[in-house]
């Protein structure tokens, strides 16, 4: 089955989500552990990952 673009999330949960990735942006420039994050954030640790490995990559805004 292929989702809609963004994984089938309605535009309020886009917006959400997006939050919690940019909570998670600032934790990693503080240096805290993805484990940990992820745990605080209710977020699966390969999502927080795959968000560190892009925030690495170009910043907050990816």
């Amino acid at each position: 089955m292929r989702y809609a673009q963004r994984g089938g999330y309605t535009p309020a949960e886009q917006e959400r989500r997006e939050r919690v990735r940019l909570k998670a942006a600032e934790r990693f420039a503080a240096g805290e552990p993805t484990k940990t994050i992820a745990g605080d954030l209710r977020v699966d640790e390969r999502t927080v990952r795959r968000w560190k490995a892009r925030w690495r990559a170009g910043g907050q805004r990816h």
